[in-house]
């Protein structure tokens, strides 16, 4: 008599954990490439400055200012809701662009809002995740936290690549549907466990104690206000307020003045947390890891060495995708080469940065690696050099490469997926043909792309580690998250910067500018090994 089957059938797939944190970290990545892979190149290529292309990039502050509503989003504790709603509206936010919002007051509105419910997205996801995974599965789960992140930012170039096949619309009715997808698919997953709130804690007491403590209201107004000054422009122009509109052209009222008064309330901020009534608010979801964070020696040093380490990078990358478009380059090409080769290269760069980091430290690693991350601007300052003196001769890129990717992958699709080695062959055979047939233009444009992905993830490997050195074990996830909120805002800022700099002085002086912009955080490193040496004290 045979004995029963008694093994345990397999857990299919999509009710895995991990399946769940894939996916998820896919649609929270798959936003950030919208924002600056697709949004520079769409409007470059519609006429839209420079300046005003740049302008955009302070749209993306949301990210910098989400840990304000995060409270909202885990005390309500609908983390799969939030996580469908958000996706569903940049789905509708992808179809209006389907629909050609052009360049007037609603873009504004529509890119903010995109931005607002991508950050929204982020907290949702952090925290679902967070609450669904043992502390035994944090390992593998981070692995593929970062790689679906990538993938997600690789599906931005997917998307840029369709826009050149088909046009822009087709590509945007192609992003919805993913976003779309994905907000529909997350509703399956498992739900969240119940949780109690503590009594008598909370957001609630924590706005109760701001009552006396002025200095935090007004910093919280004045990054606020900041926050949403870059709209009063476009809301002029759709209420018909023609004084504010043309005031609202400046540069100094559409950038200059929001940035100001967000480094005022962020000042303020900082000395609100080390005022003699900060403790009380030290236990607060808000603004207790800001007090705890902001009231250690030294941090002051650390915060501004946070927003110059990658000022040279930040500020050159939200000029490049325009610089390409300007070039003549295909969206084919710039989704291909910039976006995805661009990114396989940046994580290759920032795993070997990660390794450099664990055998010399990180200190070392900060300055060593900085400096590779620095003469990767050098490299775009010459290849728009050459862009250049190559124009003036009438030599543009050369478009067979873009031709011939789009007529395999027509016969790769049509085929079915079948006889694979003759389809690796004949892409072989394309990549070999596509190298040989490179001119002065594509080779020097191509060479700095490749340079300043893999560099700026080497920097970047460096400035991971050094931002996780400085987070107390209690609070990692909140310290973090502040710390990276920072830098973000040096990235939105530097990206408005940057739009004037390209339009006023050319890509070629501008990025030779942005090298010299990486140097003022050096001055800093005397701190920097400082507090390092104090932390690994404090880790003995």
């Amino acid at each position: 008599m045979t004995a029963p089957d008694t093994a345990t059938p397999p857990v299919p797939v999509y009710r895995r954990k991990l399946f769940w944190v894939a996916l998820l970290y896919f649609s929270e990545g798959l936003p950030l490439g919208i924002f600056y892979d697709i949004f520079p190149v769409y409007f470059r290529q519609r006429g839209v400055d420079l300046a005003d292309i740049g302008l955009l990039s302070l749209l993306g502050l949301a990210w910098t200012v989400k840990f304000l509503w995060a409270p909202a989003v885990d005390w309500t504790r609908h983390h799969r809701w939030w996580i469908s709603a958000a996706n569903l509206g940049m789905a509708l936010v992808m179809w209006g662009f389907a629909g050609s919002f052009g360049f007037g007051p609603l873009v504004w509105v529509a890119i903010g809002l995109f931005t607002v419910l991508s950050a929204t997205n982020d907290i949702a996801t952090d925290g679902y995740t967070i609450e669904l995974l043992d502390k035994r599965e944090y390992g593998l789960a981070n692995g593929l936290r970062i790689g679906f992140y990538r993938v997600g930012m690789l599906a931005a170039g997917v998307v840029l690549m369709v826009s050149g096949w088909f046009g822009w619309a087709e590509a945007y009715l192609v992003g919805g549907a993913v976003f779309a997808l994905n907000g529909l698919l997350v509703l399956a997953a498992p739900r969240e466990a119940p949780r109690e709130r503590p009594a008598g804690a909370g957001v609630g007491k924590e706005f109760a104690l701001l009552k006396d403590q002025p200095q935090w209201v007004l910093a919280l107004a004045l990054v606020l206000v900041g926050l949403l000054w870059p709209a009063l422009p476009p809301l002029a122009g759709a209420l018909d307020w023609h004084g504010l509109e043309q005031v609202g052209k400046a540069w100094w009222f559409r950038g200059a003045i929001p940035v100001a008064l967000m480094f005022a309330g962020a000042g303020l901020m900082v000395h609100a947390a080390q005022g003699p009534r900060a403790d009380a608010m030290r236990e607060g979801p808000v603004f207790g890891a800001w007090v705890e964070l902001l009231s250690r020696p030294g941090m002051l040093a650390m915060l501004l060495f946070i927003l110059l380490f990658k000022l040279g990078d930040a500020a050159m990358g939200f000029m490049v995708k325009p610089f390409w478009v300007d070039a003549g380059f295909s969206n084919q090409q710039i989704g291909l080469v910039s976006v995805m080769f661009g990114l396989v290269l940046s994580i290759a760069g920032g795993l070997l940065g990660g390794w450099y980091v664990d055998r010399v430290g990180i200190f070392r690693g900060l300055w060593v690696l900085g400096l590779w991350q620095a003469a990767s601007n050098l490299g775009y300052a010459l290849a728009a050099w050459k862009v250049n003196e190559m124009t003036a001769q009438g030599v543009g890129p050369s478009a067979s490469m873009a031709a011939d990717y789009s007529l395999w992958w027509q016969a790769t699709t049509a085929g079915g997926w079948r006889e694979w080695g003759d389809q690796a062959r004949a892409l072989a055979g394309l990549l070999g043909a596509s190298l040989t047939s490179l001119n002065p233009v594509d080779g020097s444009v191509y060479a700095a792309s490749a340079l300043e992905s893999f560099t700026g993830g080497l920097g970047t490997g460096a400035f991971l580690a050094f931002l996780m050195s400085l987070t107390h074990r209690a609070k990692a996830t909140t310290e973090y998250a502040i710390l990276s909120s920072i830098f973000a805002f040096s990235r939105a800022v530097a990206g408005w910067a940057g739009g004037i700099g390209a339009q006023e002085i050319g890509f070629a002086a501008y990025f030779f500018l942005t090298f010299w912009l990486s140097f003022p955080a050096y001055l800093l490193l005397p701190q920097v090994r400082r507090m390092l040496e104090q932390q690994d004290i404090k880790e003995v």
